[in-house]
């Protein structure tokens, strides 16, 4: 039973291509119960779990009124929105704005040009994105290029539940510098599912087709710190886009999804009549430990909707479940991210040739000296939990936000611009070896990489061993990037730059870097303004694996950053 605590009311313009679509997003507390445990009170959008889908099409502007209900501090991202000429709206706390206090307000502005297919919305700010999220459609403005006209489509936001207030788990991790356990479910479109010990008859999802239609599924992997497999009994897809870019249409019967990750993919409904009897399939979704040798813990369940065909269904008859990856399937994993190739479309961007800034950056675990703020971190005791890329841990700003800094060239004693190109020490990365205190320790900082504007950058992503290797959803904000390989291990250039995919690489906006092995991404730094790049593993970001590009202003005015908005959050 969901009860909205706090009233909150959606307000949606339908307009035409090219108009604006506004929304109104109240935040505030709802009552909620979960796994049978009593009601409790989370931060939501609208009295929603998830949030309101944001339906627009190619060109549009999306107006969104943030008015917060919440006793909370609140910022949204966009995530995989480009934010040119927009930069003020992206919306990670601290990065490219202070959040908007309990009982303010702020109005978000952007436009949503050059990109189609499924994208999403989340808080930038704690945990809260564990409870306040949402879809974004972008509908192209011609037929999409895929193999086959989908009948209707089905958002499946997949994300995880806590028995607890994600604010308290989130601030007590940080207090003590001990990680936040793990969820106590996954979830579909809000709901758990019915392989849960104690689960309510209305909190499985259903999604009802029609025999030999085709559906298109907006899947989006909004869960804190979990890749996800998905699966659905008797089916099978075709990935025709990931992070709303458009790819080869591959075909597979199982979908890898890293957090912050998007997958369009085309299901048929042509499941044959006698696997189910009862016209009912479960749709899946298990988790993908990649820790090796050990992670944190993880819950070991499953999530759970049911794909019913119309006039067929009968509910006396169980739903037929899927074979599911085991947890630490690797091999599924890489298979499917790694077969992904770009759909190369007239007018698109192609990948660039020509580099003018390598990088190569280590990404992992590590530990670090308790900090100031950290109240309840043991001095007495060996270095606490940390993350970092090149040996740089990354802290945010506390009085002003790293794009008000940028803009009115006041980066002293806010940011420095000595992100390192190159890991402080040469190491055997991925070597059992190597993960001794020296190697594992880090400092606090916040570094940034400047770019000029139009700068072409590759970038190696090495994961190590340090702690525990594992796969890390590597996102950067305000711009798209070229997946030019990936594979296991330590980085070899000479066995791996021929091997470079330049004619078709896919194109993502967060990547899952493989589990003890490194990934080639190359972009063009063509949108001035400081943008966030980070793990999307929520324990990760908060203690210190991201970084930030800034990226120069251009030549002209369309190029340079605009001046921020006049409703811009003071800190």
């Amino acid at each position: 039973m969901i009860l909205p605590v706090a009233f909150a009311v959606l307000v949606i313009a339908s307009v035409a291509h090219g108009a604006v679509v506004e929304h109104t997003f109240n935040v505030g507390n709802l009552s909620i119960s979960r796994l049978c445990q009593p009601e409790m009170i989370i931060t939501a959008v609208n009295g929603q779990l998830p949030g309101p889908t944001i339906n627009v099409t190619e060109g549009d502007t999306v107006v969104v009124h943030l008015v917060n209900e919440s006793p909370y501090n609140m910022t949204i991202h966009w995530h995989g929105v480009f934010q040119r000429g927009s930069q003020w709206a992206d919306g990670p706390s601290m990065i490219t704005q202070c959040p908007v206090g309990p009982s303010d307000n702020y109005t978000y502005r952007f436009n949503v040009s050059d990109q189609e297919g499924t994208l999403w919305w989340h808080a930038h700010i704690s945990f809260l994105r564990a409870t306040v999220y949402g879809a974004i459609v972008l509908n192209p403005r011609a037929a999409a290029p895929f193999p086959a006209k989908p009948d209707t489509e089905h958002v499946v936001l997949l994300g995880e539940w806590w028995n607890a207030n994600v604010v308290d788990l989130e601030r007590m991790a940080f207090l003590t510098g001990i990680p936040a356990r793990n969820a106590d479910a996954y979830t579909i479109n809000g709901k758990p599912g019915d392989l849960y010990n104690c689960t309510a008859a209305n909190q499985t999802e259903v999604f009802r087709v029609r025999r030999n239609e085709t559906h298109l599924l907006r899947i989006i992997n909004a869960a804190l710190n979990t890749p996800l497999f998905v699966k659905v009994a008797g089916h099978g897809f075709t990935v025709v886009a990931v992070d709303a870019s458009y790819t080869t249409p591959y075909a597979t019967d199982v979908v890898v999804i890293a957090p912050g990750q998007t997958v369009d993919a085309l299901m048929v409904a042509d499941a044959n009549a006698t696997a189910s009897p009862g016209g009912r399939f479960y749709m899946a979704a298990t988790p993908y430990d990649s820790a090796v040798p050990s992670g944190p813990p993880f819950s070991q369940t499953t999530a759970t909707a049911v794909v019913e065909y119309v006039g067929e269904a009968d509910d006396a008859v169980p739903p037929v479940l899927p074979a599911r990856p085991d947890y630490n399937d690797t091999a599924t994993a890489h298979r499917f991210w790694s077969n992904l190739t770009a759909l190369v479309l007239p007018g698109k961007p192609t990948v660039p040739l020509a580099v003018d800034t390598h990088m190569f950056v280590t990404v992992g675990l590590g530990v670090s000296d308790c900090q100031p703020a950290q109240l309840l971190c043991n001095r007495s005791a060996p270095p606490v939990f940390s993350s970092s890329m090149n040996n740089a841990s990354f802290v945010a700003p506390t009085a002003i936000s790293l794009l008000e800094a940028h803009f009115s060239n006041a980066s002293a004693g806010v940011y420095t611009r000595d992100f390192p190109d190159t890991p402080p020490v040469v190491f055997d990365y991925t070597g059992d070896e190597s993960d001794n205190a020296t190697m594992q320790f880090t400092t606090k900082s916040t570094k940034v990489k400047t770019l000029r504007y139009n700068e072409t950058v590759e970038m190696v992503l090495q994961n190590t061993r340090l702690i525990a290797k594992e796969s890390h959803p590597m996102h950067i904000h305000g711009l798209n990037f070229f997946v030019l390989a990936q594979g296991f291990g330590n980085y070899d250039e000479a066995t791996a730059a021929p091997l470079f995919n330049l004619v078709n690489p896919q194109e993502r906006n967060t990547i899952a870097v493989p589990t003890g092995g490194w990934a080639v991404i190359r972009f063009v730094a063509n949108n001035p303004g400081m943008w966030y790049m980070h793990c999307h593993f929520e324990a990760h970001i908060e203690f210190g694996l991201a970084m930030v590009f800034e990226v120069l202003d251009g030549p002209t005015q369309e190029t340079s950053l605009p001046p921020p908005p006049a409703d811009l959050p003071r800190c």
